[in-house]
C-alpha cells in the first residue's frame, strides 16, 4: 500500500510510445489518460497531426507509376534538348562561317583582285576562328551594320524557337515562329518539328497551334502564305476535324492556293458526308482562284446547282463534249443530263441524248441510263421522234444500238418506237444480219 501510495502522490506522466510515433512529442498525466474530454482533446490532435502528414506526403511524394512517367519524359526532353544543343551549335557554326564568307567578298571586292576570291577566303579562314565565340562577328559587314544587326536578329529567333521547342513550350514557339521576320521560321522544316513532337494527351496539338498562328498572322505580311504550307494548314485542319477553322483560312486569310489544296478538300466531302456541302464550297472558292474550270463546274453540279452549272458554262465556253461526257461520269445526275441534251435559251443541245445513253451503258453506268430511258419512255413516241430529229451528233447506226439496248433491258415499246422512226427516214433501209452479200457501196458505181 505504501508503494501504492507513493505512486499516487508521485504522479508519473504517460508517454506515447513507438518509433513511428516519436515525432509526436505529446505526453499524458494519468489522470488525464482515464479522462473522456482529455481523450477526446488528444484524438483531435492525432486527427489532424495525421492530416497534416498526409498533406505534407501528397506535395513530397508520388505514385511510382506517376515517376515512371515523369522519367520517360525527363528522358524524352533530355534527348531534345541535346538535339536542340547540336542544332543550335551547327547553325551557329553556319552562320559565323557565312558572315566570314561575305565578309571576304565584300573585301576582295573592294580589294585590287590581284589574288582569286577562293585565296582571299582562305586567308581569312587561316586569320579567323570558326568555333570561337568571342570576337567573330566584329568587324564583319562594317559598311552595312544593318544587314549585321538584322543577321544577330535572325539568329536569335532560331535559337529561341529551338529553345522553346526543347522546353515543350510548344504554344510560345509557334506564335514565335508566326512572328518571326522574313518568316524564316514559317517552312516545311518548321512543320516538320512539330509533326516529330506529335499530340500530346490533355494538350492542344502543337502543329495546330502553329499553323493558327500562322494563319492568324498572314495578313501581317506583304506576300501571302505560300502554297505547300497553304496545304499542309489544311490538311492538318482536316485531319483534327476542325473544319470551322479551314473555313476561316480559305476565306478569310491571305494564303496561296493550289489544286492539291482542292482536291483535299474535295476528297474529305466526299468521305464525311455531313460535310460535304462546305467542302464542296470551300473547293469550288480555290479552284476557281486557279483557274480550274472543269472542277469548278463539277463543285456547282455535286452540290446540286444545275443551272448555276450551265450558265457557268455559258460564261467560259471552253468546255468540249469530252469534258461533258467526263463530266456526267462523276456527277450523274438525271437533271444534269437532260439540260444538257436539250435545248437551252434558244441554243442547241450541248450533248446527243442518244450517245450519252450508249456512253453510260459503255461505261458500266446502266442505272442511270435506264433511268434516263424511264424518263424519255414517258414521252411517248412524239418525244422519242422529236428527240432523234433534233439531235445532229447521233448516227442512225448509233439509234438502232440504243434500240437494242433498250429491248435488251425490257423497253420493248421503246424500242420499236426507236426502230419505226429510223424505217421512215426517206433512203434507210434495214439490213439483216444474215445477208452478208449486199454491197454497201453498190450505188457507187451505177
Amino acid at each position: 500500500m505504501a508503494n501504492l501510495k507513493f505512486w499516487q502522490q508521485s504522479p508519473q506522466h504517460w508517454y506515447i510510445t513507438g518509433k513511428e510515433q516519436s515525432n509526436l512529442k505529446q505526453s499524458m498525466t494519468l489522470p488525464e489518460s482515464v479522462n473522456l474530454d482529455a481523450l477526446t482533446k488528444y484524438l483531435k490532435h492525432l486527427e489532424d497531426k495525421y492530416a497534416e502528414i498526409k498533406q505534407l506526403m501528397l506535395k513530397k511524394y508520388i505514385p511510382a507509376q506517376r515517376k515512371v512517367y515523369l522519367d520517360e519524359e525527363m528522358v524524352v526532353t533530355v534527348k531534345r534538348r541535346d538535339l536542340a544543343e547540336n542544332l543550335n551549335k551547327d547553325l551557329q557554326f553556319r552562320y559565323k562561317r557565312l558572315q566570314i564568307i561575305s565578309y571576304a567578298f565584300t573585301s576582295w571586292v573592294k580589294s585590287d583582285k590581284s589574288s582569286s576570291f577562293q585565296d582571299f577566303v582562305k586567308q581569312i579562314l587561316n586569320t579567323k576562328d570558326l568555333h570561337d565565340d568571342q570576337g567573330i562577328v566584329e568587324g564583319l559587314f562594317e559598311d552595312d551594320p544593318g544587314k549585321a544587326k538584322e543577321a544577330e536578329v535572325l539568329l536569335y529567333y532560331i535559337e529561341r524557337f529551338n529553345e522553346l521547342i526543347a522546353l515543350g513550350e510548344y504554344e510560345k514557339a509557334a506564335g514565335f515562329a508566326a512572328n518571326s521576320p522574313r518568316r524564316i521560321l514559317q517552312n516545311i522544316g518548321t512543320v516538320n518539328k512539330f509533326k516529330a513532337v506529335g499530340k500530346i494527351k490533355g494538350k492542344p496539338f502543337p502543329l495546330l497551334l502553329f499553323f493558327e498562328a500562322v494563319f492568324g498572322t498572314s495578313h501581317a505580311f506583304r506576300q501571302p502564305i505560300d502554297a505547300e504550307l497553304t496545304l499542309e494548314g489544311i490538311k492538318c485542319g482536316l485531319s483534327e476535324k476542325r473544319l470551322d477553322l479551314v473555313i476561316n483560312w480559305v476565306t478569310q486569310e491571305r494564303l496561296t492556293f493550289s489544286k492539291e489544296a482542292g482536291d483535299v478538300l474535295y476528297d474529305y466531302g466526299e468521305h464525311n458526308t455531313y460535310y460535304k456541302p462546305k467542302c464542296l464550297a470551300l473547293a469550288q472558292i480555290i479552284y476557281s482562284e486557279c483557274g480550274l474550270y472543269k472542277k469548278v463546274l463539277l463543285c456547282l453540279c455535286k452540290q446540286g446547282q444545275i443551272q448555276g452549272a450551265l450558265d457557268y458554262m455559258q460564261q467560259f465556253k471552253d468546255f468540249t463534249s469530252n469534258d461533258l461526257m467526263e463530266l456526267i461520269k462523276l456527277c450523274p445526275h438525271t437533271e444534269l443530263i437532260q439540260c444538257l441534251t436539250k435545248e437551252w435559251n434558244g441554243k442547241p443541245p450541248s450533248l446527243s441524248f442518244g450517245l450519252v445513253v450508249l456512253h453510260l451503258f459503255s461505261a458500266d453506268m446502266e442505272k442511270v441510263g435506264i433511268k434516263l430511258l424511264q424518263e424519255i419512255n414517258k414521252g411517248g413516241k412524239d418525244a422519242i421522234e422529236n428527240l432523234m430529229i433534233n439531235d445532229p451528233f447521233c448516227s442512225l447506226e448509233s439509234w438502232q444500238e440504243m434500240a437494242n439496248i433498250c429491248l435488251q433491258n425490257g423497253f420493248d415499246k421503246l424500242s420499236n418506237d426507236i426502230m419505226s422512226i429510223l424505217r421512215s427516214q426517206a433512203g434507210v433501209i434495214e439490213i439483216s444480219e444474215e445477208d452478208e452479200t449486199v454491197n454497201l457501196m453498190q450505188h457507187v458505181f451505177w
